[in-house]
């Protein structure tokens, strides 16, 4: 045995805490500092091995070539199966065992094996489904979301009391939801959307110690970067205490740097990157590998005294601790070490990959149409985009085989004596010069519309896509649509005389063609200055399905969306609608053959009011991986049940959506708790083959104490005539409130499978926290005495049973506020606000939206007797123009108005403050009133007091 082995670190028989201490205290600072980056450096004199931060595993290994590809997260989600995602998990971090074992690394190789710290799952809220990410989250709701991202990291952790098979990171913290200008947009919290939504979703999950890590969010929180949020330790690291480790919380790609640039929050790269060392942040993933640039930050900001050696101890501590329990420094103890390459897309994931598929396909519409009847419809049509191919995300891997839509129809109705024919419906097209005469790429392209007026153009000859290359050029090579910076997405532009002009998306340049060797470039600047190309049909894409349809007794139109084209990392879409030419299509194979099921297959919801209408059968899967064909084969034909529930809510296409940067679900009305108007299809909707009754609600006692549980129970029958899965949903609804609550909130939810006649009894257990809102009088949850309803619901617009609960208590007080200082942030209602930061390290206030235009704040109930005075903490900075005033009104009374002065900088605080003698004596302010402070101008408003006594001289 060497020396090094004989270290106290090396001896597993000692507390793990005693062994990273020692390896700690062996460390000299720069090897400490040199571990802060993502591609932490070998120690050879300790034989310390060199490691890397993160594995992207959101749906299964992604990024190291081929492997298992599950449904996308939001697929996942509709199937609301702890069980069924826990295994997904499990199967995702064994192959990735497998990778770390035997494979070299794609990128960086040289700089540590494959990381087993798996940067997964995504726990951001499906709030609009027009984020470009949506495809990365389970669902709309917290509670959805958080037990089905704690089962996903089970099953990536493992369950040897001792050592991880991977270690989940949970992304993206926090109230992560938009991703146009995602790098310097602010998402405004007030507290109760803070507490109650977006924290809701992370803290289950930390608090059971599933999760070992956290990734910051590119974007702003009330003005402050996420990279620096205070959240990091108050809340994330406060629930993970009990479990007795400390989560290892890394920075997103190159985020550090955009606190210089382009968020330009700090003057300069050592500030920030102290700043966010100092915040939590333990791994910075900056400049790629280059390690030598943000180190040197770092080593700078360490000479500079703006952090000491002991934040660099806590962040070092933590990334060892994490890797002594995946077994790094005890090999032959690790559980998983054995694991072997066979793994990869093994027939037992294989299988598992088609049972996900097939339980998160979602029945929206059917008035009988499906299942189909191969006996009476032997010949069915598929049609459409997505009818023929399978798409791989940002965060999937390479697909090591592909069953798609009509390939899994072919093989399932040809086994029963049917047939498919299949035809993609897409335009085919010549583009000829009317310079050269020349035909583009002298071929002919099938040309796919995927939304806002987005086309791919495929040549008809390879197969492959047209291709904007980095010397301007045009070439179609691309086998896949799978880069960073798509170059495949074109647009046709009428050009007025009967010619178009072809303009990449990518750059905005339009194509043009030299006169002298008819080269074509993709450089002119205007459409003055582009190629008039004449657009020539060589086959009608709609004429072609139509005929297809007629020929055949049955239609299935595959619609949906790209992965990497009109919403996608970097990009939001700016509407819910289906991609025209793709609606077009359906409307004209619809008009010959009614009998037409739509299968949509996407990362997002589509605003489907047409096809709701006019179609007897409506589908919807998310791009469901490598078993997607088998998967809707089995749901279409009837060998398996419908068991997939929307995770999200699909809006109607006139539903007016809130600003995509509005993140107040109360006041803007976003998701199935706060949305007004009726939806397409409902959160949890899902329609099945067969029929479930559901029955004698009941409570175990009918009131509870603020701190008690209640049994609740229900019946589930199975009244069909066909084996079914039925997802029984719960939720509650507070009566008669203070606040504004939600309509209805999810509590609780079970998926069941049961035979035809069977019926079973479920129990819930239904704790009074789950009745809970964050009071912002007292900043801590409370559960109110008064009315309440439990109900059973099919989905969050179908509810079949209610029945009452009653909370028992003392009534809430009205709010103090003489004598106690009251943030303005606790406002029970606002208008025209935006959320800041008080500092650059923590606090919130508050300003207006817009200075032109006054900003209100409602405090309810407010007891003022006693005021004689009130004080005002006010930042404002040099430049603002106009007055700035502070208006303060009792039940509508207006009672003083404040000047607000000039303070320097935003971060420059004082105190204003008057007296109130006529309003004293007079009693006015005596009692409890609602009380409404009016902004008025430019400046920041952090906190107001009303005093008893006045101001001493």
């Amino acid at each position: 045995m060497s020396a090094t082995e004989r270290l106290p670190f090396r001896d597993p028989a000692l507390p793990l805490r005693k062994r990273v201490d020692d390896l700690l205290e062996r460390l000299t600072p720069d090897e400490r500092i040199a571990m802060l980056h993502q591609y932490a450096p070998a120690v050879p004199r300790l034989g310390v091995a060199a490691f890397r931060t993160g594995s992207e595993a959101l749906h299964g290994v992604a990024w190291l070539g081929e492997a298992t590809v599950f449904p996308q997260a939001v697929g996942l989600g509709a199937t609301w199966d702890e069980e069924l995602v826990r295994e997904i998990g499990e199967a995702t971090s064994v192959e990735l065992r497998a990778f770390h074992h035997h494979r070299e690394p794609l990128m960086a190789p040289g700089r540590g094996p494959i990381s087993l710290q798996a940067w997964a799952p995504v726990l951001n809220l499906l709030r609009d489904p027009r984020w470009g990410r949506n495809e990365e989250g389970y669902a709309e709701d917290p509670v959805h979301t958080a037990r089905l991202g704690e089962a996903f990291c089970r099953g990536l952790a493992g369950d040897d009391p001792d050592h991880l098979r991977a270690a989940p990171v949970l992304k993206h913290f926090l109230a992560y939801n938009n991703e146009d200008d995602r790098c310097t947009t602010s998402s405004g919290l007030r507290p109760r959307v803070l507490h109650e939504y977006d924290l809701a979703a992370f803290r289950p999950v930390v608090a059971s110690g599933a999760a070992t890590g956290a990734m910051a969010a590119y974007n702003l929180v009330n003005g402050r970067p996420c990279h620096v949020s205070p959240l990091i330790e108050a809340e994330l690291r406060r629930w993970a205490e009990p479990t007795g480790y400390e989560l290892f919380v890394v920075s997103d790609a190159e985020a550090p740097s955009n606190l210089v640039d382009p968020e330009h929050y700090f003057d300069d790269h050592a500030e920030s990157h102290a700043a966010a060392l100092k915040a939590g942040i333990d791994s910075f993933t900056d400049h790629g590998e280059d390690s030598a640039t943000p180190v040197g930050r770092l080593r700078e900001a360490l000479e500079r005294g703006l952090i000491d050696e002991a934040d660099v101890h806590r962040a070092v501590r933590r990334q060892l601790e994490l890797r002594f329990r995946l077994g790094e420094f005890d090999p032959d103890l690790d559980p998983y070490a054995g694991i072997g390459p066979e793994v990869i897309d093994s027939p037992e994931h294989r299988s598992l990959a088609r049972r996900a598929a097939t339980e998160s396909v979602v029945l929206l519409k059917n008035t009988g149409l499906l299942p189909l009847d191969p006996a009476r419809t032997p010949r069915v049509a598929v049609i459409g985009p997505l009818a023929g191919t399978l798409c791989e995300d940002w965060y999937s891997a390479t697909l090591p085989y592909q069953v798609t839509v009509a390939a899994g129809l072919g093989a399932a109705l040809g086994a029963r004596g049917g047939e498919v024919v299949q035809e993609e419906g897409a335009d085919r097209i010549a583009l000829r010069s009317r310079t050269s005469r020349e035909l583009l790429g002298k071929t002919a392209f099938d040309v796919v519309d995927w939304g806002r007026a987005m086309l791919t153009l495929r040549d008809v000859e390879t197969g492959r896509y047209l291709s904007l290359k980095d010397d301007a050029s045009l070439v179609a090579d691309r086998e896949l649509l799978k880069t960073w910076d798509v170059h495949e997405t074109f647009r046709l532009e009428p050009a007025g005389d009967g010619a178009v002009l072809l303009r990449s998306v990518l750059t905005g340049r339009y194509a043009a063609v030299d006169p002298v060797d008819g080269r074509v470039a993709v450089t002119a600047e205007t459409p003055e200055t582009a190629e008039r190309w004449q657009r020539e049909v060589l086959r009608d894409g709609a004429a072609e399905a139509r005929a297809a349809a007629e020929a055949a007794d049955i239609a299935v139109v595959v619609l949906g969306n790209h992965p990497m084209v009109n919403g996608r990392e970097t990009e939001d879409r700016v509407d819910t609608a289906l991609p025209a030419g793709q609606e077009a299509l359906l409307r004209a194979v619809t008009a010959v053959r009614p009998e037409t099921a739509l299968v949509v297959t996407s990362s997002y919801p589509y605003a489907l009011d047409w096809a709701d209408e006019h179609l007897p059968a409506v589908v919807w899967t998310s791009h469901g991986g490598q078993e997607t064909g088998h998967a809707l084969a089995e749901v279409l034909l009837g060998g398996a049940e419908p068991a997939g529930r929307l995770p999200q809510t699909w809006y109607r296409g006139e539903d007016p959506l809130p600003d995509p940067l509005d993140y107040d679900i109360i006041s803007a009305g976003w998701t199935y708790q706060y949305h007004r108007a009726a939806p397409l299809y409902p959160y949890g909707h899902g329609l099945s083959y067969t029929a479930f009754t559901h029955r004698d609600l009941r409570l175990s006692q009918e009131s509870i104490t603020p701190d008690g549980s209640v049994e609740v129970t229900v019946t589930l029958a199975n009244c069909g005539a066909r084996t079914g899965s039925e997802v029984v949903q719960l939720y509650v609804r507070a009566l008669d409130t203070r606040y504004e609550a939600p309509r209805l909130r999810l509590a609780d939810f079970r998926k069941v499978r049961l035979e035809p006649g069977e019926s079973r009894e479920l129990t819930f257990e239904l704790p009074a926290g789950r009745l809970a809102h964050w009071d912002v009088a007292t900043g801590a949850f409370t559960v109110d005495p008064g009315g309440y309803e439990v109900l059973v619901a099919r989905s969050a617009e179908d509810v079949v049973l209610t029945t009452p609960l009653t909370v028992t208590g003392t009534a809430p007080q009205p709010r103090v506020v003489v004598d106690r200082r009251t943030l303005t942030l606790d406002f029970d209602d606002h208008a025209a606000i935006a959320i800041v930061d008080v500092n650059r390290i923590g606090g919130d206030a508050v300003t207006p939206a817009d200075p032109e235009r006054p900003a209100t704040l409602l405090f309810r109930s407010v007891d003022l007797t006693g005021a004689v005075r009130v004080d005002i903490e006010v930042a404002r900075a040099d430049g603002e123009a106009g007055e700035a005033s502070l208006e303060i009104l009792a039940d509508g009374q207006e009672l003083i108005r404040l000047a607000v002065p000039v303070t320097g900088d935003r971060y420059a605080w004082t105190t204003v403050g008057t007296e109130l003698p006529g309003l004293a004596s007079s009693g006015v302010l005596d009692g409890v009133h609602d009380l409404t402070l009016v902004l008025h101008g430019a400046f920041r408003l952090l906190a107001f007091r009303f005093g008893s006594t006045p101001a001493a001289d």
